[in-house]
């Protein structure tokens, strides 16, 4: 496939679709690296900037804004989202990283709340808002830059969104894996914790530079246009947008319970840091390869099978999960629940995106898949750190994470049963690449 670069690039080879799939994916995973370490490093990040006598009121903070944050996101799809349908994807790409890097930045040089009282969480609060807007036009973006390029392969190409999701998680993981081996545990809470913000801060150029090079694919430049994209999405694909939402519930909520899971090991489960982040990098690991497998496997066998199954299988085993791991403490029986959940998440996981991108047409693909995915994750994922921890806290039992995810795979298989009927037939195709 010949993919021309645009006129204001520097005059370079076309790009392969190997090169294509890591300049999109490398502000994707930038973007959730800077969301993961956020997750991983809440009680330092709480005891700096949330400071209580009450710890479990400063992990609410920490984790309410990380939540509140959240509620940007949907704005940032609609705004992003249109932006890229109207005037390209490479355009919108470049402004999601650039704006995730200044977010980062703030969080990485911000004095303290001993420092400099309000002004510090008031800091951390705008920085993360950045952070929500910046990551809410990410997906759609990058989603439908990946599956225009190779439409016959929209679930092996669409499944890299995701699995350099688990890429930045192992990478996160590592992190706080190498700082908690590395650092006493005075300096990791005192200092070590911004280490891995300045990592990010790394990371952002070189996502920048590669997407440089990138181009639209000819799916989308030569494809009508609308100019009212956000007007087109809410009037004429309301049914489209509820059913990818619902979707997407079971997936972002594991996701995030799985960044949630050091703080849980930590402070509910009494191991050490090391152990926990570990865990998270053996997570990791297993999102990054699996991913990818099971975006190929939804191309040969059909989405909807796929997911259904993994719904059932998350329903079904999640509380006897958490129930062994919280009765035979052990740094082996975390470990197999991480990768259990991600083992599961992946096979889902690298289905959704090609299954969410066949629900819209090419002029309203990106707002589309933004809005839903935004409204999803704002909803269903994004405050999961702060409802389980309540759960916790208001049950007084341990396995109670596995309650939410129960709900939300419930939400999800409703909405899977539904999408034949919202684009009867679209969804089942098997194409064989």
């Amino acid at each position: 496939m010949n993919h021309r670069l645009s006129s204001g690039s520097p005059a370079h080879k076309p790009l392969s679709l190997v090169q294509i799939v890591i300049a999109t994916s490398a502000g994707n995973a930038l973007e959730w690296f800077d969301i993961a370490i956020y997750g991983f490093f809440a009680i330092y990040i709480g005891k700096h900037f949330f400071p209580t006598t009450n710890q479990t009121a400063s992990l609410l903070l920490t984790f309410g804004t990380f939540g509140a944050s959240y509620l940007v996101r949907p704005v940032g799809g609609v705004v992003l989202g249109a932006y890229a349908d109207k005037r390209g994807r490479k355009a919108a790409l470049m402004m999601s990283v650039s704006l995730m890097m200044a977010g980062t930045a703030i969080i990485a040089f911000i004095p303290t709340y001993a420092s400099i009282g309000l002004a510090a969480p008031i800091g951390v609060f705008a920085a993360r808002l950045i952070q929500g807007f910046s990551a809410g036009g990410e997906f759609g973006a990058s989603t439908a830059m990946l599956i225009e390029h190779a439409p016959h392969r929209r679930g092996f190409l669409a499944s890299w969104q995701f699995a350099t999701q688990g890429l930045a998680t192992l990478m996160a993981a590592t992190c706080g894996f190498a700082l908690a081996r590395l650092l006493s545990h005075e300096a990791l809470a005192s200092w070590g914790w911004r280490v891995p913000f300045f990592i990010g801060l790394l990371i952002g150029p070189v996502g920048l530079y590669l997407r440089r090079f990138l181009e639209d694919a000819p799916e989308f430049t030569e494809a009508a246009r609308t100019e009212t994209p956000v007007s087109d999405v809410f009037r004429l694909q309301k049914r489209m947008v509820i059913v990818a939402t619902g979707a997407l519930a079971v997936s972002t909520s594991v996701n995030y319970l799985l960044q949630y899971l050091p703080t849980f090991a930590i402070r509910e489960l009494q191991l050490p840091a090391s152990t926990s982040f570990a865990a998270t990098m053996l997570g990791g690991v297993i999102l990054t390869c699996v991913t990818p497998l099971a975006g190929h496997l939804s191309d040969r066998i059909g989405r909807l099978v796929q997911m259904a199954t993994v719904g059932i299988l998350l329903a079904v085993t999640v509380y006897p999960a958490f129930s062994y791991t919280v009765g035979h403490l052990s740094a082996f029986t975390l470990f197999a629940l991480v990768a259990w959940l991600a083992l599961l998440k992946s096979v889902y996981f690298g289905a959704l995106p090609a299954l969410m991108s066949e629900m819209f047409p090419s002029a309203t693909r990106s707002t589309g898949m933004s809005v839903a995915y935004n409204i999803g994750v704002t909803v269903f994922g994004g405050f999961t750190p702060a409802v389980v921890t309540w759960l916790i806290s208001a049950t007084a039992n341990r396995s109670a994470p596995s309650f939410y995810l129960m709900v939300t795979a419930m939400v999800s298989l409703a909405a899977l049963a539904s999408v034949s009927r919202v684009r009867p037939g679209a969804m089942e195709r098997r194409v064989v690449a």
